[in-house]
């Protein structure tokens, strides 16, 4: 199972997130001069990379925001996490000149801005003095 940072949340289990499929496919400049054959591959046809793949992801369960990830599709190892509308960057996290088609709008659901920053938030210490046993009639 894939432990995937959120930018917005932080790492969480890979269960509270769902897969959007290839991050970068530009929407047609003019969707209705297209062909049946030209329109099929616009929704259908992706890319099938051995190696580095720029995904989309939502965090459904969490803050609900759409970020991008780059991932190894053969050692899924995760390369990259940025958010939406940014260019990707290859492997080495320099950034490419590809870019998506999300809104840069301050009030966008894709970007992630609408979430609480965390930046200035930490964890607490942990209790140095807290049992190590079970509580009394736990089962294991």
């Amino acid at each position: 199972m894939l432990l995937i940072s959120c930018p917005n949340c932080g790492s969480r289990d890979e269960t509270e997130f769902h897969y959007g499929g290839q991050a970068h496919v530009p929407y047609p400049e003019n969707p209705n001069e297209l062909t049946d054959r030209q329109w099929a591959e616009y929704l259908f046809y992706r890319d099938n990379t051995k190696g580095a793949f720029a995904e989309r992801w939502l965090h459904s369960t969490g803050c609900r925001q759409w970020f991008n990830m780059l991932r190894d599709t053969v050692t899924y190892e995760i390369q990259a996490i940025y958010p939406m509308g940014t260019p990707r960057p290859d492997a080495a996290g320099r950034v490419t000149r590809e870019t998506g088609t999300a809104s840069l709008a301050p009030d966008s659901t894709t970007t992630g801005t609408a979430a609480p920053s965390i930046s200035g938030t930490s964890l607490p210490a942990p209790d140095t003095n807290a049992s190590t046993t079970a509580p009394e009639g736990a089962t294991k």
